[in-house]
């Protein structure tokens, strides 16, 4: 832990894809600040509640549950809030970024892919808006990628999505801001999670992405949590509306 927001303290904050990857990442994150954490997940995460436990002596409450079915995301966060009070932070983190062709893609898939890159964000929003103005206020951080800024080619419906995901912030923001809701996006550069290394980060991949940045050292999960309480905490109290590039420098690098 790097930095320390007091006012994160005792908050709820719900994360989507929270068990895994960037998510795992800003699960410990929260725990270290003192937050209470609940998550949903697609595949199993007793395993990383557990590892949760032993490192921070807080146990995050985990709700498996497919992004694409809405209602029953919207079962886990009315679980979760029972649980552990009103969620005070929606941290939208979980993504597929599957690559494909325009030629070799359906209308059912990419529907498939806007079901869980870009609906869960507006239904996670419209979720916890109502507690968050009934409670004076609330922070939604959301997850987008640099794929958009860089018109990354190889999967389309997934650049699209992150650039939607950019509109949808700047529109809550204006609708939520009087109720002091302050919505914002954070955007990754190539964070090298297990997935990432698995699937396609070849060494000349890796090779060429690095000259392109100006920070000559890979991004990594860990690399996103100080960001990333840094939105959800007072600190950015007067920050809403905002796109918060986390990436090495490549986009300023171009």
């Amino acid at each position: 832990m790097r930095a320390n927001y007091p006012d994160l303290n005792g908050k709820h904050v719900f994360i989507t894809g929270g068990g895994s990857g960037i998510g795992a990442a800003l699960t410990q994150g929260f725990l270290n600040q003192g937050a209470k954490v609940s998550f949903v997940q697609r595949s199993d995460a007793a395993e990383f509640v557990e590892q949760m436990r032993k490192k921070t002596q807080q146990t995050p409450k985990f709700y498996q549950c497919d992004l694409a079915d809405i209602e029953a995301l919207r079962t886990a966060m009315q679980q979760a809030q029972s649980e552990l009070g009103d969620i005070d932070i929606l941290i939208n983190n979980a993504g597929n970024d599957v690559r494909h062709s325009l030629t070799d893609y359906s209308v059912s898939d990419w529907d498939q892919n806007h079901a869980v890159n870009l609906r869960p964000y507006f239904f996670t929003a419209q979720f916890v808006a109502p507690f968050m103005k009934k409670n004076g206020g609330g922070a939604i951080v959301n997850y987008s990628s640099i794929s958009y800024m860089m018109g990354g080619a190889g999967y389309p419906a997934y650049v699209t999505a992150n650039a939607a995901i950019t509109g949808l912030t700047r529109a809550l923001a204006r609708e939520l801001g009087a109720d002091k809701i302050r919505v914002n996006t954070l955007v990754p550069g190539w964070v090298l999670t297990p997935k990432q290394l698995d699937k396609w980060a070849t060494p000349e991949d890796l090779k060429a992405h690095m000259e392109k940045q100006c920070l000559k050292e890979h991004l990594m999960v860990e690399d996103m949590v100080d960001p990333t309480l840094f939105l959800a905490s007072l600190a950015s109290k007067m920050m809403t509306g905002q796109v918060l590039v986390v990436d090495g420098g490549v986009v300023a690098s171009g």
